[in-house]
């Protein structure tokens, strides 16, 4: 008898960590996955995002799956509102590769599509204030990675002189983000086979 597994689309809100129970004792007053859906036993977040990012997170019963999505041949795709009015040249950099810290050791990232977003209209977002025009000017950009490393994009933005402000995971593969901040929807499959 095989068990049937299940998988889940999230909208993670800005605030809360990427798991579902709390294994640590020094981050009690954190907000999980867990408060936002009474997920099944064995529920697994597919990759993470940060607790101050929001967006896109896939959940599965399935280890394969999660191995899966994980891999290269899938594409993350964030919206990054950065610190100032992104240059051609800063872009370009973006799509070139450029150099981050990642475990002590310097990485340079594989080329990447990245392109300045002129709207984000399409996209559900939240209402969190992030600053106002008093502080100077901000832009929005897209990325699309294959990779994955500890606050890549992030990371990647600071270095062509640009910080994210707010990071919002719009699609991971085929799966793109289209539901509320908060809201969670059972899928059949997150796979297109």
């Amino acid at each position: 008898m095989t068990s049937k597994h299940r998988h889940f689309i999230l909208h993670k809100p800005y605030g809360y960590l990427s798991q579902l129970v709390n294994n640590q004792t020094r981050r009690k007053n954190k907000k999980l996955l867990g408060e936002l859906h009474n997920f099944p036993e064995g529920t697994m977040a597919i990759g993470r995002l940060d607790e101050a990012s929001e967006g896109l997170l896939l959940l599965t019963t399935d280890g394969k799956v999660s191995e899966f999505i994980r891999s290269k041949k899938i594409e993350k795709e964030y919206y990054a509102q950065v610190d100032g009015l992104i240059t051609d040249a800063a872009i370009q950099r973006l799509q070139q590769g450029v150099e981050i810290g990642f475990d002590g050791k310097k990485y340079t990232t594989k080329p990447c599509t990245a392109n300045r977003l002129e709207s984000i209209a399409n996209i559900p977002m939240t209402e969190r204030h992030v600053r106002d025009e008093r502080h100077g000017p901000t832009s929005w950009i897209s990325i699309t990675v294959a990779e994955g490393k500890f606050r890549q994009v992030r990371k990647m933005t600071a270095a062509v002189g640009f910080p994210t402000l707010r990071l919002v995971r719009v699609r991971i593969g085929y799966i793109h983000l289209n539901i509320e901040a908060g809201n969670v929807e059972e899928v059949l499959s997150l796979t297109n086979n």
